[in-house]
């Protein structure tokens, strides 16, 4: 039975609560963002004001709103909405949660929402308990998570439930919700104001994170308010927060960066494009945000190695030595000092020239084998050290050709040059074309000995 004390001691715990877990909306119109996954006639939307919701898994980076949106379903539900957590949660709690389900159907004809946040923590075994409850919809399952859940949820609960993705929030949202903490009085209640650069800076801190911004905010206001005790202005007037105070709470922006998770593919992936479109600023932004980050140094120093070969190849093939030098010089270095390395490498090979002819060649050629029919070596290119051999036909030895070549056939029957190899540009377009004109220039016969 609730009571006066319990509901003074309600309140007293919620106010020491955070100020981002004070700050969670209760209804979609408190909700910031994501007008993609809960705007207005969305399937989300729609499922939550009618109250018809099924199961949902809700996949995006920390702080884009997943667990908001899960406490806006359970204030606006008729179902019973309970929790359990991936952390300490054991499959004999989610199964105690699914027989209560059960009861509160049979007894009450009430809905279960069940929610997990960081789901993918969850084992397969328990990730499997789920799955009939979720099928015959004893529960309607609410999953959070910011791993990819094509691979980390199972298949089959996967296939039982609809994945919506949410994303980094918009500076617009990340000022609305800082608006709303400001003024709310569960939040800081008119008593903190933030000038227009300090208000910049919380969201450039943010980056498009919810609980980062408003856990900036709580800190600068911690800030201010020791500068206004020392002052012991005794105004009623409410507290500037500046970016100083900003600045002093949160030293350093919080970009995303998973190293285990999509973040760090996309990353990866905007780096190597960017080097491979000879956009040199980019590369070297993207190479900064994995140095910021602590991502293994090796690891890049591979993907420079590889793009060397696979963009640039042999129209500069002194990518593939700087490349080479670079990842050599990371094993040797180590952080810091190896960014530079990193730095050098990875801007030689935004500036070469590129060229694809390499890994396009490797590519078909291998195709050709796998799929083409079986294709005999020329019997002038046989191995000699067998009976029978002098029988083969004469192989023509290039150096006893002036220009050091000959003409003859090396593929085998069926093939012909230019199905693999197409020079693109730089070095390997000039040599092929240097080779062409000596070849055409130059005898093709053994000289008189």
């Amino acid at each position: 039975m609730d009571t006066l004390f319990s509901a003074q001691e309600r309140e007293r715990n919620f106010k020491r609560l955070p100020l981002a877990v004070r700050m969670r909306p209760r209804t979609l119109e408190e909700y910031a963002g994501q007008q993609e996954a809960v705007g207005e006639g969305s399937w989300l939307r729609m499922a939550i004001e009618h109250d018809v919701l099924t199961s949902v898994i809700l996949y995006g980076p920390a702080g884009t709103g997943k667990t908001s949106l899960a406490h806006v379903i359970a204030h606006t539900t008729h179902a019973e909405f309970v929790e359990v957590s991936a952390v300490s949660g054991t499959v004999k709690d989610l199964r105690h949660e699914i027989e209560e389900a059960k009861r509160r159907w049979l007894t009450q004809e009430r809905r279960t929402i069940l929610f997990v946040d960081e789901i993918h923590r969850f084992s397969r075994s328990q990730q499997d308990a789920l799955l009939h409850a979720v099928e015959d919809r004893t529960v309607v399952l609410i999953g959070a998570t910011t791993e990819n859940p094509y691979f980390e949820v199972n298949s089959a609960l996967l296939s039982r439930s609809r994945v919506v993705e949410l994303h980094p929030l918009e500076d617009k949202d990340i000022e609305q919700i800082i608006d709303r903490a400001l003024t709310v009085s569960y939040g800081l209640d008119h008593k903190y104001q933030v000038d227009e650069e300090a208000e910049k800076e919380i969201v450039t801190l943010a980056g498009g994170d919810a609980r980062s911004a408003l856990t900036t905010l709580e800190l600068a206001a911690q800030i201010a308010q020791t500068g206004h005790e020392k002052a012991k202005d005794e105004t009623q007037e409410p507290l500037t927060i500046t970016k100083q105070m900003v600045k002093e709470a949160n030293p350093r922006p919080g970009l995303a960066y998973d190293k285990a998770g999509d973040m760090h593919y996309d990353i990866i992936s905007a780096f190597i494009k960017s080097m491979r479109g000879s956009d040199p600023d980019a590369t070297i932004y993207w190479l900064a945000r994995m140095v910021d980050a602590g991502e293994d140094p090796k690891f890049i120093a591979r993907r420079i190695m590889i793009c060397a070969s696979e963009d640039i190849g042999n129209a500069d093939p002194n990518a593939i030595l700087v490349a080479a030098a670079a990842f050599r010089a990371v094993e040797v270095i180590g952080y810091p000092e190896c960014q530079i390395n990193l730095a050098q490498a990875a801007l030689y090979n935004a500036l070469a020239p590129k060229s694809n002819a390499a890994v396009s060649a490797i590519y078909s050629a291998v195709h050709e084998v796998r799929e083409g029919p079986r294709r005999e070596v020329p019997n002038h290119l046989r191995d000699r050290h067998r009976p029978g051999s002098e029988n083969y036909g004469e192989y023509k030895y290039p150096h006893d050709y002036p220009t050091g070549w000959v003409h003859q056939q090396y593929l085998p029957d069926g093939l012909k040059k230019g199905d693999f190899y197409r020079p693109r540009r730089g070095w390997e377009s000039w040599i092929v074309e240097a080779n062409a004109r000596d070849r055409s220039e130059g005898p093709s016969t053994k000289p008189d000995k």
